[in-house]
């Protein structure tokens, strides 16, 4: 079977009969280790060893408000309240899946969107557990890490926003590469049907670009199963997810935005409005989701089709939000974890 993903900790979680997620001491010592949680050299003795007792030794044991509120740096505090309202609301939960479900309906108004995303990683990759199509596992990244979107030689590709970064943070380092060379994007490898199992081996890196292509393409069908897998996971409900080039349907009965952009594009066709070109231009796919069992849905939609968008904010950038497919969608009662 192949793994990717081994930094989101799954293989430190524990699962119950049907398949999900449980906290284990492991996982939440694991969490305290992440390098946004360490605390500074000069972080004063009172966090040093709130740490320390957290990653060391009792990673449940409560931590009470006074505690948080007798560290000296606000900052710190800020963080700390944060962190322990996470970790209690995962505690409390019973799977990783039902904490994300609960979040995902309106209470993740407090929680950080790295923490969502961490999240989101982890339960998505027990979702796409034996997945062997890195065109699905590499779509999936997008549930979780921002993209940056590039237009090159005609083709519009996707790459992640944080390895985008590095690599233009040391193109200006060397003036001499930032002369010669053409997009950063294109120091970076595309996957594409030669190179499956180079993803695999380094998926952790997130140094791979995904070529979009037409609503035909692998790239576009790959995510298209990778949000059907997490529906079905997440509330027991069964879709048909369809990449398309367009929306042909003058009445819409429901759509949903992927990402906060594609959200107020959407709003704004739902109203009637008309789209200047600069914002038409950022949609970039665009999908058909169909209920298997027409029962499960609000009956002013039945049949009909929902609508998904997905774009990219003015500065190319993609940050969905796979929360709205679970809150978004138009079922008959809300869906529960399987």
């Amino acid at each position: 079977m192949k793994d990717f993903w081994v930094t989101s900790g799954h293989h430190l979680l524990d699962k119950d009969e049907a398949g999900r997620l449980l906290v284990t001491d492991s996982f939440l010592k694991a969490y305290f280790a992440r390098p946004e949680l360490l605390p500074p050299e000069t972080a004063c003795p009172a966090e040093l060893r709130l740490h320390h007792e957290l990653l060391m030794h009792h990673p449940r044991r409560p931590v009470a408000k006074q505690e948080i509120a007798a560290l000296e740096d606000p900052d710190a505090r800020e963080n700390w309240e944060f962190m322990i309202a996470f970790r209690d609301h995962v505690l409390a939960a019973p799977s990783l899946e039902a904490a994300y479900l609960a979040l995902a309906r309106g209470s993740a108004e407090n929680i950080p969107p790295l923490f969502m995303n961490q999240l989101a990683q982890v339960v998505l990759r027990n979702a796409l557990d034996g997945q062997h199509d890195a065109c699905v596992v590499r779509a999936a990244e997008l549930f979780y890490r921002p993209q940056r979107v590039t237009s090159h030689e005609g083709a519009v590709l996707l790459a992640d926003a944080e390895t985008i970064e590095l690599h233009e943070q040391n193109r200006h380092a060397s003036p001499l590469l930032n002369m010669l060379g053409g997009p950063a994007v294109t120091e970076l490898e595309i996957l594409d049907e030669n190179n499956p199992e180079r993803y695999f081996a380094r998926s952790d890196a997130f140094d791979m670009v995904l070529k979009l292509g037409s609503a035909r393409s692998p790239a576009r069908r790959g995510l298209a199963t990778a949000m059907e897998i997490w529906v079905r996971h997440l509330v027991a409900v069964g879709v048909e997810i369809e990449p398309v080039e367009r929306i042909e349907d003058e009445d819409w009965a429901w759509f949903v935005g992927l990402d906060a952009e594609a959200t107020r594009i959407g709003n704004a066709l739902w109203a009637g409005e008309e789209l200047d070109p600069e914002t038409a231009k950022r949609v970039i796919a665009l999908f058909r989701l169909t209920f298997s069992d027409t029962g499960e849905v609000l009956p002013q939609v039945g049949a009909r089709p929902v609508w998904l968008i997905m774009a990219m904010t003015p500065d190319r950038t993609i940050r969905m939000k796979p929360q709205n497919l679970v809150a978004g969608l138009p079922f008959r009662a809300p869906g529960t974890v399987n």
